[in-house]
C-alpha cells in the first residue's frame, strides 16, 4: 500500500512543478522551435468510400511524434530540461529518469520525407498522381506542420482473373474466388485488400487440406494496357518454384492421444483404440470414451486447421489440462503419389495437479459502517471420476462489526458458508444432443450449499441452496448459461423484538423475508467482443432472466386446494425478473477510451409475492454503481430514511433498477491510469409501499435519478486493478422538488475498490 501512495504523490509533485515553473518555453534553445505536431487536410476530387481510413493511415507517417502532454502540460519535457541544468539535484534527476523526454524541435521534422511516405501509402490505396504539399506554421516558441493532400479519382478493378494451371490447387482457388467476392470488379485498387485476399485464400486452402501452403506463394499482377479509363485487369497466380509439397492436400493417416503426457522416460503405457483414435497412457488416467468426443479430427479426412484449433480449445476447456499440444508429422507418400500427402497426428495433454487449495482473505467495509475480515478456502479435485470432472468445495467465514451508527453502534454480523460444485465437462441430458455443439462442449454443473448468517440484536438466517444447470460457448463471442433447476430454502429464526417491530411496520419487507422457498429457472446470455483484437470499438452485453414459482404454482393448484400459497409446507416466491447490461468501448487512441454502460432491470412479483425476495432485489450506489452515493443508499425513488433508522439497510432496495455511466479513461504514467466519469441511476418499487413513500416507479423517473460526477486514479498492473474514485452528487432524488439539482462538491464520496467498475 505504501508504494501505491507514493505514485499519486509523485505525479502531484510533477504537476505542481509544471504549474509553478515558467513553462518549457524558458528552456528552448535560441534558434529552435518546439514541434507541437502535424495536421492534415485531405480531400478527394470525387466521392471516395472509406476515405477516413485512408486519412488514419496517412496520420501514421506524420513523423516524428511531438512531446506528450499530461493535463495540458508537457511534464516529460519539463523534467528533461530541469535535469539538464548545472546542478539539477537528486529530485529532478529522479523525475527525469522516470518520465523525462528528449525535446522534439521543428528542425527534427522532414516534411519532404513525410510527403514521400504519404504518396507511397496513397498509391498502395489506388490513388496515383496525388497533389501533396506542406507548410510550416511558426510561432515565437513553437511550430507545427500542415499537410495539404488532394487525391484524384482512384484506380479501380476492371476484371479479376486466375491464371490457368494443371494442378488441382487451381480448381480450389477458383472455387474460393466464385464464393468470396472480397476482391471484385468495380472495387478500388488497394494493396492492403490484396494482402487480405491472400490471407483468406491461404485459410481456405488450409481448410481444404493444403498443410504446407503459404500466402506468400500467391502474387497479384495488374495490367493497364488497352484500358482508357482508370482501371486495371487484375491477375492472380502462383509464384514460380513453389515446392511441390505446398500445392498438394494432406490427409490424416493416424491419431494418437497421450492423456497423461510427461517428459519422464521409462513409463509403461497402455494403448486403447476407440473410433480409430489411439489413446496411449499409463494406469488409465482419463477414460478414452470420455475424451474421444472432444477430438474433432478423423482418420482418413483432410487436414483442417479449424478442426485442429477447435479440438485444442475443447480439450483445454475440460479443466484437467495445463497444456494441449497438437503436432502433425509428415509421413510417406507411397500411396498418394504426387497428388496427396499424409500426416500422423499426435495430441499431447499435460495435466494440472490433481488437487489444489486456494485461500482468499478480504477486508470488508460497507456504507452502513460494518467492517471486518472475511476468509475463503477452496479445495479442488480435478478429474475426479477419470472423465474430466472437477469438484470444488468452498468454505467461507466472515465477521463484521458496526463502528458508528447512532443508537445501533456495536451491532455485529457473523457469516458462515459451505458450498460444493461438481462440474461435468459434458452434457448430462436424457437425449444425446452433444454432437450438435461443434465450437465447445457444454458443461453440466451440480451445486449445493448451506449458509448461516447471524446479525446481533436482529435475526439469524439459515439457508440451503441447490441448482442443476448447463453452460457453454456457442461461438467466440457468445456464452450461454441455463439453470433449469434452482432451489433456495431460507429459514429466519431468533428474531429480536426490535427486528419484529421493523417487519411489522413494513409489509413489503416482511413479505421479502417470509418467502422461505425460491424455486425456478435462470438463464444468462453473454455477448463479449472485448477479447477480440480485431474489433476497434467492442460491445459487451449480458442478459439475465430469472423466473420463480411458475411451475410450483401449477403444481400447487393441482395438488392442493387448501394450501394455495405453500409448497412442502413453505411459502414460495413468485416473480419474473430480467435485466440487461450493455457496455460500449470507444477507443479514442490506443491508450484512451470512452466507456459507456447502460443497465436496466425489472422485477415483477405476482401471486404470493408483493415484492421480490430480499436476496433478489436491486440496489443502487457504491463503487460499481453510482459512485457519488454510498452503497445501497439510493432509493427506492425519492425515499430517504432517517439517520438513525435501523431498517434503512433493508429498505433501500427495489424491484426496478436503471443506471447509466459514462467514463473517459486515460493514461497518466506507466501503470497509473486516470478517469473522468458521470453516473446516474436509482431503484424503484413495482407496487406502492406506504412505509417507503415515493418509492413506486412513475413516468417522472428521470427527475428521480441520482446523478454524480467525479475523477479517479487506478493502478493497473497486468489487469490487476486497485481503484480510487472521488465523486460528488449533482442531483439528489430524495430532496424536495426544486432543490435536487446542485453540485455538492463539499461532500464527496471516496470509493476504494478492486477492478474496474465496468
Amino acid at each position: 500500500m505504501k508504494a501505491f501512495i507514493k505514485i499519486p504523490v509523485f505525479v502531484a509533485a510533477c504537476f505542481v512543478a509544471g504549474m509553478v515553473s515558467c513553462r518549457v518555453k524558458k528552456f528552448i534553445p535560441e534558434g529552435e522551435l518546439l514541434y507541437t505536431g502535424s495536421k492534415i487536410d485531405l480531400k478527394a476530387e470525387t466521392k471516395v468510400w472509406h476515405l477516413s481510413e485512408v486519412e488514419d493511415e496517412l496520420e501514421t507517417v506524420m513523423m516524428p511524434e511531438p512531446n506528450s502532454k499530461i493535463l495540458g502540460i508537457r511534464l516529460g519535457l519539463l523534467a528533461h530540461y530541469k535535469a539538464q541544468r548545472k546542478h539539477p539535484g537528486l529530485y529532478y534527476r529522479f523525475i527525469n529518469k522516470k518520465i523525462g523526454e528528449e525535446p522534439v524541435y521543428m528542425s527534427d521534422v522532414n516534411p519532404l520525407r513525410v510527403e514521400e511516405l504519404m504518396n507511397n501509402r496513397l498509391e498502395n490505396r489506388g490513388f496515383f498522381r496525388s497533389d501533396i504539399s506542406s507548410i510550416e506554421k511558426k510561432g515565437k516558441h513553437a511550430g507545427l506542420v500542415r499537410y495539404r493532400v488532394r487525391v484524384r479519382e482512384p484506380y479501380t478493378i476492371n476484371s479479376y482473373q486466375l491464371d490457368s494451371g494443371t494442378l488441382p490447387i487451381y480448381n480450389d482457388i477458383s472455387e474460393y474466388m466464385k464464393r468470396s467476392g472480397f476482391v471484385k470488379p468495380g472495387a478500388r485498387f488497394d494493396l492492403e485488400r490484396f494482402k487480405a485476399e491472400r490471407g483468406r485464400i491461404d485459410l481456405f486452402l488450409k481448410n481444404k487440406g493444403y498443410y504446407n501452403f503459404n500466402a506468400d506463394f500467391l502474387i497479384f499482377e495488374a495490367d493497364t494496357n488497352g484500358l482508357a479509363d482508370k482501371s486495371v485487369d487484375l491477375f492472380l497466380r502462383l509464384k514460380k518454384d513453389v515446392p511441390h509439397k505446398s500445392v498438394i492436400p494432406y490427409e490424416v493417416t493416424s491419431i494418437n492421444v497421450f492423456p497423461h503426457y510427461s517428459l519422464n522416460e521409462g513409463v509403461k503405457n497402455d494403448t486403447v483404440t476407440l473410433s480409430e483414435i489411439k489413446f496411449i497412457q499409463d494406469s488409465g488416467f482419463f477414460q478414452p470414451r470420455r475424451l474421444a468426443p472432444y477430438v474433432l479430427l478423423e482418420k482418413g479426412k483432410r487436414y483442417n486447421p479449424t478442426d485442429s484449433r477447435r479440438t485444442s480449445n475443447r480439450l483445454s476447456s475440460i479443466g484437467t489440462y495445463k497444456f494441449v499440444n497438437i503436432r502433425y508429422d509428415e509421413v510417406g507418400q507411397e500411396n498418394g503419389g504426387d497428388t496427396l500427402g499424409y500426416l500422423a497426428t499426435n495430441i499431447y495433454l499435460s495435466p494440472l495437479k490433481k488437487r489444489a487449495l486456494r485461500a482468499e482473505l478480504q477486508g470488508v467495509t460497507k456504507s452502513n459502517n460494518f467492517v471486518g475480515p472475511s476468509l475463503s478456502l477452496t479445495y479442488s479435485n480435478r478429474n475426479l471420476f477419470r472423465g474430466g470432472e472437477t469438484l470444488n468445495v468452498t468454505g467461507q467465514a466472515g465477521y463484521e462489526q458496526q463502528l458508528i451508527k447512532g443508537d445501533n453502534t456495536g451491532l455485529s454480523s457473523v457469516q458462515l458458508g459451505l458450498k460444493g460444485d461438481l462440474v461435468f465437462p459434458r452434457l448430462l441430458f436424457p437425449v444425446e444432443v452433444g454432437r450438435k455443439f461443434k465450437y465447445a462442449v457444454p458443461k453440466t454443473r451440480l451445486s449445493t450449499g448451506v449458509e448461516y448468517l447471524n446479525r446481533s440484536k436482529l435475526y439469524t438466517l439459515q439457508s440451503v441452496t441447490g441448482s442443476f444447470g448447463y453452460n457453454w460457448n456457442a461461438s467466440r463471442y457468445v456464452y450461454h448459461e441455463l439453470t433449469p433447476v434452482s432451489v433456495n430454502v431460507v429459514n429466519l429464526v431468533n428474531t429480536s423484538p426490535e427486528f419484529e417491530t421493523i417487519l411489522a411496520e413494513n409489509e413489503f419487507l416482511q413479505s421479502s423475508f417470509d418467502q422461505k422457498f425460491i424455486g425456478g429457472l435462470t438463464y444468462t446470455f453473454t455477448y463479449n467482443e472485448l477479447l477480440s483484437s480485431g474489433i476497434r470499438n467492442p460491445f459487451f452485453v449480458t442478459l439475465n432472466v430469472d423466473v420463480a414459482g411458475n411451475g410450483l404454482g401449477l403444481l400447487n393448484k393441482v395438488a392442493s386446494q387448501t394450501e394455495k400459497n405453500t409448497f412442502l409446507g413453505l411459502e414460495y416466491a413468485q416473480y419474473y425478473k430480467s435485466d440487461i447490461n450493455i457496455q460500449h468501448y470507444a477507443y479514442i487512441s490506443k491508450t484512451q477510451k470512452l466507456v459507456t454502460r447502460l443497465f436496466a432491470g425489472f422485477g415483477f412479483p405476482y401471486g404470493n409475492s408483493v415484492t421480490l425476495p430480499f436476496s433478489k432485489q436491486y440496489f443502487s450506489g457504491g463503487p460499481y454503481s453510482v459512485r457519488a452515493f454510498r452503497v445501497r443508499s439510493l432509493g427506492p425513488g425519492t425515499y430517504y430514511p432517517d439517520d438513525d433508522d435501523a431498517s434503512s439497510f433493508f429498505d433501500q432496495a427495489g424491484d426496478i433498477r436503471l443506471e447509466a455511466n459514462l467514463e473517459y479513461r486515460f493514461p497518466i504514467y506507466s501503470f497509473l491510469k486516470g478517469a473522468l466519469f458521470a453516473d446516474a441511476g436509482n431503484v424503484w418499487l413495482t407496487n406502492e409501499n406506504a412505509a417507503l413513500p415515493g418509492g413506486k416507479f412513475t413516468s417522472g423517473f428521470i427527475r428521480e435519478l441520482g446523478v454524480g460526477v467525479g475523477t479517479g486514479l487506478r493502478v493497473d498492473i497486468q489487469n490487476f486493478v486497485i481503484r480510487l474514485d472521488l465523486a460528488a452528487p449533482i442531483q439528489k432524488p430524495y430532496l424536495p422538488k426544486g432543490e435536487r439539482f446542485g453540485f455538492d462538491w463539499k461532500n464527496p464520496v471516496l470509493n476504494f475498490a478492486i477492478g474496474y467498475p465496468f
